[in-house]
């Protein structure tokens, strides 16, 4: 069975959880990312900044980006998927939470993103018109 550690993309690169949110676009755009890790001082993954909740959050929402914190944006415990978990796993978790990037951990390290083109490109087209359909959903 296929794993996240088969399918992630490596080298997934963070941003600090004390970072403003200006410089995590300046990030995203360097790296031609959408979403970007946030790791605390303790190497910890906080949560996931996308670049909706830029434009959501804080731009639409009249704030600074050079003044709110990455961290600010973390909410509550971030949705992983371990790196040995099977390609279930990864469907089941991206369906239940809605999401369309995944950290991968190997033990509470940060080690690669499982998103939504890997599942796409490493899995039947059926399993990834299924998960489409529930994260699409309301």
């Amino acid at each position: 069975m296929t794993t996240a550690r088969e399918i992630m993309t490596e080298g997934a690169e963070c941003v600090g959880a004390e970072d403003t949110v200006l410089d995590a676009a300046r990030k995203m755009t360097e790296l031609s990312v959408g979403a970007l890790p946030i790791c605390g001082t303790d190497d910890r993954l906080k949560g996931v900044l996308t670049d909706r909740d830029i434009v959501v959050k804080v731009l639409g929402a009249g704030k600074d980006p050079a003044q709110v914190k990455a961290g600010d944006l973390a909410q509550g415990e971030a949705v992983t998927i371990g790196a040995d978990d099977d390609a279930e796993e990864i469907l089941r978790t991206m369906a239940s939470h809605k999401v369309r990037r995944l950290p991968v951990i190997d033990g509470h390290r940060l080690v690669g993103i499982v998103a939504l083109a890997d599942v796409a490109r490493a899995l039947p087209d059926r399993a990834v018109g299924d998960l489409l359909e529930v994260i699409s959903s309301d």
